[in-house]
């Protein structure tokens, strides 16, 4: 039985889509950023124009990963090349988790070791600056968020929580510079230790997820029971004795075990398999392949 039409070419032109956009986005920002915070003496809004592109990076590694992914099945890898998605969206989670430590690390340090008696105040443009990073970035979370779930990417997934972290991070610029304005220096890096929390615990759901894909977790049970019922409505199938499912990157394989009539023909049988197969990679979207073998009815699963 063949495996349904991949349709990971449309999957791939959504993703370069986003990420032609994230890298312009965030090209644009650190530019921003970087000349409101020279200008307005901030280096709260420096390191944020860093961070944003830091950014420009992760998304070539989500652009790289999901490339290698697209590619066919071959001798040496006869399932193809899904999880090399799992592979960027480790790396990004890694990214991820070392930028929010860096952020946690310096908010430390400057409560730790700054003297707040002769302050250096940012100008008001660093908090313009702030506000406009805070409205692009959450909206480019939201944006790459939808693609990724549209196209069931969790490289693209880890991209748009980059976005979140960087929409936390210009929250804490603001939250500081605001704070410096007021007389109190010291808002600035809490802000950056409380921020360093909500970064480490994205990074954290996006490298278990990865890793629940590599090591062929079982789909939702949800899942696995609106495939029941589609199996079992089948004409032909009159029992369901074992069904598997296990992630395989951004896809999705089933074997599944039926009971038909003993006193069909093998050609029967075979189109009763062939009707479930066809129906279950049709019915279900990520579903890359699903094997079907058939026991008698007439005996008992084991």
């Amino acid at each position: 039985m063949e495996n349904k039409v991949s349709q990971l070419p449309e999957e791939s032109r959504t993703a370069m889509r986003v990420s032609v956009v994230s890298i312009a986005v965030n090209i644009s920002l650190s530019l921003l950023k970087l000349i409101a915070g020279l200008t307005a003496k901030s280096g709260a809004m420096i390191s944020d124009a860093v961070h944003s592109a830091s950014d420009v990076f992760s998304t070539f590694v989500v652009i790289i990963g999901i490339k290698l992914s697209e590619k066919k099945s071959d001798a040496d890898h006869p399932y193809g090349h899904e999880r090399m998605e799992c592979v960027a969206s480790i790396v990004l989670a890694a990214v991820l988790a070392i930028t929010g430590f860096g952020i946690g690390a310096d908010g430390i340090k400057k409560i730790v070791d700054s003297n707040y008696e002769n302050p250096v105040i940012p100008g008001a443009l660093a908090l313009g600056a702030a506000v406009v990073s805070i409205i692009v970035k959450e909206w480019m979370f939201w944006y790459t968020r939808a693609a990724a779930k549209k196209i069931n990417s969790g490289a693209l997934m880890a991209d748009a929580w980059h976005h979140r972290s960087d929409s936390l991070s210009s929250i804490g610029a603001f939250a500081g510079i605001l704070g410096a304005r007021m007389g109190f220096p010291i808002a600035d890096p809490i802000a950056s230790v409380i921020i360093c929390a909500f970064i480490e615990k994205a990074a954290l759901d996006i490298f278990k997820d990865a890793v629940d894909k590599m090591v062929d977790k079982a789909c939702p049970q949800t899942v696995v029971n609106e495939m029941r019922g589609v199996i079992s409505s089948q004409d032909g199938v009159g029992r369901i004795d074992d069904i598997k499912t296990r992630q395989f990157g951004s896809k999705i394989y089933v074997d599944v075990e039926i009971a038909v009539d003993g006193e069909k023909t093998l050609t029967e049988a075979h189109k009763i398999a062939e009707a479930v197969h066809d129906t279950v990679e049709n019915s279900f979207e990520n579903v890359k392949h699903c094997m079907v073998h058939v026991n008698p009815l007439e005996y008992e699963a084991e």
